[in-house]
């Protein structure tokens, strides 16, 4: 269960890990794992996430939890969005209706088509 989430600044790990329903050593993991989600550190070393870092964290989680994607899943859906690190991770609505309706093995199939005619299409433009 989400807790109400009270707008700030700056937020604890622990005020992230009440808002998100994820234990903190999963936030430190991402943290690794993902470029998107880099909190700044206080003077006392602890860590601050921003507006912008708790609403990756929730896309992340979105996708990992809600959409069932693998970490390496994850971080190619985002290498192919072509996202720096310090910009939102929010996917196109259409893209992520489409993702809800279908499998990954359909995905799959999908991907392996479209790699299958730009081989086409790059063959033509060379002739």
């Amino acid at each position: 269960m989400e807790a109400r989430e009270v707008k700030k600044l700056y937020y604890s790990i622990g005020e992230v890990s009440q808002i998100t329903g994820l234990k903190q050593y999963v936030l430190r993991y991402w943290e690794t794992e993902f470029p998107h989600i880099k909190p700044s550190k206080n003077r006392a070393g602890n860590r601050i996430y921003k507006t912008n870092d708790l609403d990756n964290i929730k896309e992340l989680k979105n996708l990992l939890h809600n959409k069932k994607f693998t970490i390496k899943g994850a971080k190619q859906f985002l290498k192919d969005k072509n996202l720096s690190p310090n910009s939102s991770i929010d996917a196109d609505p259409k893209v992520l209706k489409l993702i809800d309706t279908l499998d990954v093995k359909t995905l799959k199939n999908i991907q392996k088509s479209l790699d299958d005619l730009l081989a086409i299409l790059d063959k033509k433009n060379k002739v």
